[in-house]
């Protein structure tokens, strides 16, 4: 019997479309996009990881002043209560996609417990 995978990842995503732990996600960032300061905030908070993901992946050291803005961001985006709620959200979702990870690479864990 052949297996087509990529038929259940695709039915996997239609799935996570409708569970919880999306639905949430996506009713809390229409929230959050409904304040416009809030929302700017939010994509300055995203803007400075990916640069910081960025510089750490090439193995570039980061610089004071990009820690202190990074720092300083984070303190403002914590004190937002709608980016607050959509980060709690998407904590949600990716602790389900953990879970399925787990559950997917299961074959390969224990491949190599021997």
């Amino acid at each position: 019997m052949a297996v087509n995978i990529y038929d259940t990842a695709n039915e996997m995503e239609e799935e996570l479309r409708q569970t919880t732990e999306y639905t949430n996600l996506v009713a809390a960032y229409a929230e959050m996009k409904k304040d416009p300061k809030a929302y700017d905030l939010f994509k300055d908070f995203q803007e400075v990881q990916v640069s910081l993901q960025q510089k750490q992946m090439n193995g570039e050291d980061l610089t004071d002043d990009e820690m202190k803005h990074a720092r300083e961001i984070a303190s403002e985006v914590g004190n937002v209560d709608v980016i607050k709620t959509l980060m709690d959200k998407e904590r949600s979702l990716n602790q389900l996609l953990n879970d399925i990870n787990q559950i997917i690479t299961k074959p390969i864990q224990e491949l190599y417990q021997d």
